[in-house]
Order: structure tokens, then C-alpha cells, then sequence
């Protein structure tokens, strides 16, 4: 969350900030707070006068019984009696203010950096590289070269699933529903060599494994600003309360709540294969058909704990590991960076990563790759100690999915079909055991 700091000494920045990211009612939230946090202060003040006070009447109580007036000491017991009644009174006040605070300032997203562009909606993303342009099917752009296949033999990938025996949805519906599809034989074998080759390349690459759990607690929801669940997202176990994650940024990045790290073994870079749910409520259409669109999917999240000062380069790390992946599994892909309006609550700010389907014609999301700047820490506590200094301040976090497996197996499979079967990239060709599938 916004730390109160930022609200009070940028007031107006934090506004134009809120607004960018079409945040409605952003004057009247922020002044909320500050007049919260205003009958908080203004209760610490009383407070600390009645402990003064009290602390005074009760050294003179010793002093008059040493003089032997009794009936002036017995005067100052009840007022210093009173006064502890006003201060618990106080107490609770300023209790429930900080509370209430808590709670306006969670509501509250966090604010874009300047270069993120003006913009309500995806359209007003903007696209800052691709290796894909219009071309007549046989030339060579970047290091994607399109295949020789006659338009009639570009199948979907659901269809391709099932000429060729990959993917089940509909044992998948059987089993759960609508959106946890069964892999079988070489679909399975696509999808861990997938896993193995995404984590291996993040071990190379200096992030260290973690494996995590995939149900988590409230506190690491609201931690990382999943909860308050506002768009009803995550799938939530009512009993125990606990929520299925929707990204292992939520138990990754909740490994650093309320922890005071070092700034010599920063950057953290951890690394960590999940199983992800998401409810996606609200979605129907052709863009949920087969892999476009699931609540249970595989996926390998890269997470940084970093100084202010060296966040933007780590976030610059993130974006060529990454768009790295794609260059190696030879896809036609694009980056975008995300405007304020289509920005995440969390994300300072927010590059996309989208792979070209061949057959859906259209282009398909298969990374995020965000800089939260204190937002997060701020709410999970997650602070370092700089060199030289006593006072620990706040750290930087940054995630992104290094990557998201259903619509990179959509596209692999879209843009490699050949009249022989499904092309493997050389990349991935030491983890499948097999370089077609036919």
C-alpha cells in the first residue's frame, strides 16, 4: 500500500498518480486518510499529555505519604485513576483509527511511474518491440521465420489436441469442469519439459528454486494485494480460510513478510514452479476456448527483492530473461508496456508479453513482468537495513511469469504444424525426448 509518508508529502502527485491509473474518487480517498491518520495523531498527542500527566501525579503520591498527607495522596490515586481510564479511552481511538486507515489505504492502488503511458484500456497499450511483421508466409523477421503452410492447414490448437491425442477437454469437464483440461501422453511430456526448461533457465540465470505451497493463508493475500479479492478472483476455502493462489508471487514474495534483509545480499532472485487457479469469473466467448483461458494452469514465476535504487535495473534483467525464453522456443512475440488504466492495483509499473497464434489469428498474453516499488513491501513489512545505517527502510518487489505454460503450448503448437506434425524447437528438444509430434 501507499505509505503515508508518500500521501502527505506528495499529495498531488499521489492524486495525478490515481487518476492515471483511472482510479475514481482519488482526491476524496487520499483526503480520507489523511483525516484519519489526522484523529490518529491528534489521539497519540492527547494520549502521550495523559501519560506525561499521570506519570507526574504518580511520583507526587510517594511525597505526600512521606509527609503524611494521606488524604492528598488518596486525592492523587484517583486522579492518576481517572487519567489511565481517559488514556485507555484514548488507546482504543487511536486503535481503531490506525485501523481504519489500514483499511482506506488498502483500497487505495498504487500509483504509476511517469513513463507509464496515459490510457484507459488495453488498446491504449503501447507496443515497444515485436519480432513479428506482416509479411506472405515465408519471410524472415527477427528470428522467427513463419512456416510454409497453406492457410487450410492451420489448425487451432484444439483442434491439433485432439488429431493428435495431447490434450482432453472434455475428460477435463468430467472430472472438475470447464477449464482444467487432462493432458495425456505427449501433451503431459510438452507440458514438464516446458516446466524443466523455464526453471532451468531461471537457475542460469542466478534465481534460486523455491517450492512452495499452493494454498495460502489471508495475510499473504493481503500481503502481496491479492485480498481484498475485489474482482472475486481466487478460489477461497471457507472453512479453513485459506485461498488457492493465483501466481506463486503470493508464497514467494510472503517468504520476505516482516523480515529486515541486508543490503549486501540483495537482490533476491527467486525462481518457483506452481500450479495456479484463478476463478476467472466473468469470462466466456471465444477467447476462453481450449488453452486460451483456464482456472488451473501450470506456470514459473521469477521474483526479485531489490534496493529503490537498483530496481529499475533489475526490472530491465527481467524483461531480457524473458523475452529471452521466447527467443529461444522460436515464437513471434511482441512487449508491450501497459498503460495506467490497464495496469494492475499493485504494479508501479507493467511490461506484457504477448506470441502471435497463427491460426486465432490474434495475439495471446504469456507474461507480466512488474515493478511494485514499496507498494507491496509496504504492506508486507519487508524492509532492509542500508550499510552504515541503523534505520531499515523500505524494499522493492518485482515478479513476473518466466513462463505461463497454456498459451505458450498454444502457440508451439499452432505456429510449428507442419504437414509432417508438430515441429519441437531445437530449445526444448533435450527436455521432450522428441522433435515432432505426429
Amino acid at each position: 500500500m501507499l505509505t503515508l509518508k508518500l500521501i502527505n508529502e506528495e499529495t498531488q502527485r499521489v492524486i495525478r498518480g490515481l487518476e492515471k491509473k483511472h482510479f475514481k474518487g482519488a482526491a476524496e480517498a487520499i483526503a480520507a486518510v489523511q483525516a484519519t491518520d489526522k484523529r490518529r495523531r491528534e489521539a497519540q498527542q492527547q494520549l502521550d499529555q495523559l501519560l506525561a500527566e499521570s506519570k507526574k501525579k504518580a511520583a507526587e503520591i510517594g511525597a505526600l505519604m512521606k509527609q503524611g498527607l494521606r488524604d492528598e495522596a488518596d486525592k492523587a490515586k484517583a486522579a492518576v485513576a481517572e487519567l489511565k481510564e481517559k488514556a485507555k479511552e484514548l488507546e482504543t481511538a487511536m486503535d481503531e483509527a490506525q485501523h481504519q486507515m489500514t483499511e482506506q489505504l488498502c483500497q487505495i492502488p498504487n500509483i504509476p511511474y511517469d513513463e507509464v503511458p496515459e490510457g484507459a484500456a488495453a488498446e491504449d497499450n503501447v507496443v515497444v518491440k515485436s519480432n513479428l511483421k506482416e509479411c506472405d508466409g515465408t519471410d524472415t523477421v527477427g528470428t522467427w521465420t513463419t512456416n510454409p503452410v497453406v492457410e487450410a492447414a492451420r489448425l487451432p490448437h484444439w483442434e491439433l489436441a485432439k488429431k493428435y491425442n495431447l490434450i482432453d477437454f472434455d475428460l477435463g469437464v468430467k472430472i472438475t469442469g470447464a477449464g482444467f483440461p487432462v493432458y495425456i501422453g505427449k501433451g503431459a511430456r510438452l507440458q514438464r519439459a516446458l516446466i524443466n526448461f523455464f526453471l532451468d533457465e531461471a537457475r542460469n540465470a542466478g534465481y534460486t528454486e523455491i517450492m512452495p505451497p499452493t494454498v495460502v493463508n489471508a495475510a499473504s493475500g493481503y500481503g502481496t494485494g491479492q485480498l481484498p479479492d475485489k474482482e472475486g478472483q481466487m478460489y477461497h476455502a471457507e472453512v479453513d480460510d485459506f485461498y488457492l493462489i493465483p501466481t506463486a508471487e503470493v508464497p514467494v514474495t510472503n517468504i520476505y513478510r516482516d523480515v529486515i534483509l541486508d543490503e549486501k545480499d540483495l537482490p533476491i532472485k527467486n525462481c518457483a514452479y506452481t500450479q495456479c487457479f484463478r476463478r476467472e469469473a466473468g469470462s466466456y466467448g471465444k477467447d476462453v476456448r481450449g488453452l486460451n483461458r483456464l482456472h488451473e494452469f501450470s506456470k514459473i514465476e521469477i521474483v526479485r527483492i531489490d534496493t529503490p535504487e537498483h530496481s529499475k535495473e533489475s526490472h530491465r534483467e527481467m524483461l531480457n530473461h524473458v523475452e529471452g525464453l521466447l527467443k529461444k522456443l522460436e515464437l513471434p512475440y511482441r512487449i508491450l508496456r501497459l498503460c495506467g488504466g490497464d495496469q494492475s492495483f499493485t504494479s508501479a509499473i507493467c511490461y506484457d508479453f504477448e506470441v502471435y497464434s497463427e491460426a486465432q489469428k490474434r495475439w495471446l498474453e504469456v507474461s507480466s513482468v512488474s515493478n511494485f516499488d514499496t507498494y507491496q513491501a509496504n504492506r508486507l513489512k519487508c524492509r532492509y537495513r542500508p550499510e552504515g545505517s541503523k534505520k531499515p527502510e523500505l524494499c522493492h518487489t518485482l515478479n513476473g511469469s518466466a513462463l505461463a505454460l497454456p498459451r505458450i503450448v498454444a502457440a508451439l503448437l499452432e505456429n510449428n504444424q507442419t504437414e509432417n506434425g508438430i515441429r519441437i524447437p531445437a530449445a526444448l528438444q533435450p527436455y521432450t525426448g522428441f522433435d515432432m509430434i505426429d
